[in-house]
């Protein structure tokens, strides 16, 4: 939607056609980007449970008895091997080895980035909410200015 200005000047020059098409857009936007925000607050939440799983089997001695999930209301038991290597879920079907200091890390940045990505998506949303409220009103003042000169 760059053919209008921003703020309420561009906005209220528009037709109540364009201003409902501007709405429309703004609205359908900002359902997006909450959608996007809901993802983000869910891999974020994953992350940080790995992160959390990492610690406890980092204290753990090998010959340990441990259970592992294989869905989320699956496990199955098993016998830790190995507690200083881990097998990180790198997206795609793909999985690297890495020692736990190094799984642990790449949990915490992994995080970091994506708490970054949800500040600037929360911002742009902001704006798009704005935008869509504005046009909105802008719409209800000239509808009602029609029907009275009606």
């Amino acid at each position: 939607m760059g053919s209008w200005k921003s703020g309420s000047m561009g906005l209220e020059r528009m037709s109540v056609e364009q201003l409902k098409a501007v709405k429309e857009q703004s609205d359908l936007e900002v359902n997006l980007l909450q959608d996007s925000l809901n993802n983000i607050r869910s891999a974020t939440t994953r992350l940080e449970i790995a992160s959390s799983a990492l610690n406890d089997l980092a204290i753990r001695p090998p010959a340990s008895q441990i259970l592992v999930p294989l869905t989320a209301s699956l496990y199955v038991p098993a016998t830790l091997h190995d507690s200083t290597h881990v097998l990180i879920d790198v997206g795609t079907g793909y999985f690297i080895e890495k020692t736990m200091d190094e799984g642990k890390d790449y949990c915490e940045r992994k995080i970091n980035l994506l708490k970054s990505n949800f500040e600037q998506l929360v911002e742009v949303a902001s704006k798009k909410k704005n935008v869509a409220d504005e046009a909105g009103v802008i719409l209800q003042a000239k509808m009602k200015q029609l029907a009275s000169s009606s």
